[in-house]
């Protein structure tokens, strides 16, 4: 199978990942909650993990707290800041991690638009709507839909001068673009394991910058005769048993990054996503691309629908995904309402062949 489909989850990953899940699973117990061995390593594991995403992403080992997945964390982060009613800032890309949270917790939501591949636009727009009694202000840095790179560190400029709490989405960056969450002034970062960080499902990093409010109470192998979670970081936000498998795996997916050239990455899936982008002209097929696009592409096959699309390119080997990808805002902001696009997206190890193979079977769905 040809898998174009890593924005929903990295499919290929460094061998040494899978290699860390089964040696946790042999080897490890539950950390905390033991003197023995196997619960000692299970702590080792943990405790190296968190220090290795520290040092990936400029920031102290306690500032770093694991979850199941990004939404896990973007919950976490914005029920932190946000009561009903409060007036919460948010690009006009955001996941349903995002809306439907802030729906939830009865917020308005105030979302900004500009052209999709126009950063200083982006900028524009978000300076406008970043008035007094602003609670929060939520922006993605990579879209899931569309590619674009919004200019993070700007924006977070912006709030960190006005005064307001600034999270961000790291969820399709982090593992390609740069995440510096010190340098954004962003009060909460979260991202998942399992998309460009390499690493299993089930696992997610929220970097804390702020004091977060704890989604989930219990027990954590700390202060056990207290009945309220304890006060510091990271204990505060992980009740209950660590998936320490996952952890494991997403620790080795993160020495792995870490030995590559991050420069080199980029360059490397920018020139796919080229290819990609030029074949698909080349044959006629609308897409949605644009200056700064990264890792993802939305297109659609003249009259096909776009289901019918996937399915035939399921039937030939090759993995894409169709319809809204969890974010009608973001087709809302680019038009493409209500049909959705098809997604064609890359990580790090996709293959130059690979993105040949589509440009040919999408030639042959082109000629029938």
């Amino acid at each position: 199978m040809i898998y174009l489909d890593n924005a929903a989850t990295t499919l290929r990953k460094p061998p040494q990942v899978s290699q860390a899940v089964v040696q946790a699973l042999r080897r490890c117990a539950n950390p905390g909650r033991g003197g023995h061995a196997a619960a000692a390593l299970a702590e080792e594991t943990v405790y190296r993990t968190r220090k290795t995403a520290a040092a990936y992403f400029g920031l102290e080992p306690e500032q770093v707290c694991f979850t199941a997945n990004a939404t896990e964390g973007l919950n976490i982060a914005l029920r932190s800041l946000v009561r009903p009613g409060s007036r919460v800032v948010l690009s006009g890309l955001e996941h349903n991690a995002v809306t439907r949270t802030l729906t939830g917790l009865g917020a308005e939501l105030v979302p900004v638009s500009a052209h999709i591949f126009d950063g200083d636009r982006w900028l524009e727009a978000f300076s406008d709507a970043l008035t007094p009694g602003t609670a929060a202000c939520v922006c993605l840095q990579l879209s899931n839909v569309f590619g674009a790179v919004l200019p993070v560190d700007r924006i977070g400029a912006l709030c960190a001068a006005r005064r307001i709490p600034f999270v961000v989405d790291a969820s399709q960056s982090a593992g390609l673009l740069p995440v510096r969450p010190a340098f954004w002034q962003a009060a909460f970062t979260a991202m998942p394991g399992h998309k460009g960080l390499m690493g299993p499902q089930g696992t997610g990093l929220l970097l804390c910058r702020a004091e977060p409010a704890p989604l989930r109470f219990g027990g954590t192998g700390s202060n056990s005769m207290e009945q309220t979670m304890p006060s510091e970081l990271p204990d505060r936000l992980e009740a209950g048993t660590l998936n320490v498998p996952g952890i494991a795996g997403l620790g080795a997916a993160l020495d792995w990054l870490t030995r590559q050239d991050p420069a080199l990455l980029l360059r490397r899936e920018r020139g796919l996503l080229d290819t990609a982008v030029r074949g698909l002209r080349a044959l006629g097929v609308p897409v949605w691309a644009g200056a700064d696009q990264l890792g993802v592409l939305s297109f659609r096959i003249p009259g096909l629908d776009n289901e019918e699309a996937a399915a035939r390119y399921a039937k030939a080997g090759i993995a894409l995904r169709a319809g809204l990808h969890c974010a009608p805002l973001a087709h809302r902001t680019g038009g493409t309402l209500p049909e959705g696009t098809i997604r064609l997206s890359l990580s790090v190890l996709s293959e130059p062949g690979e993105i040949r193979s589509f440009l040919s079977v999408t030639k042959g769905m082109m000629n029938h």
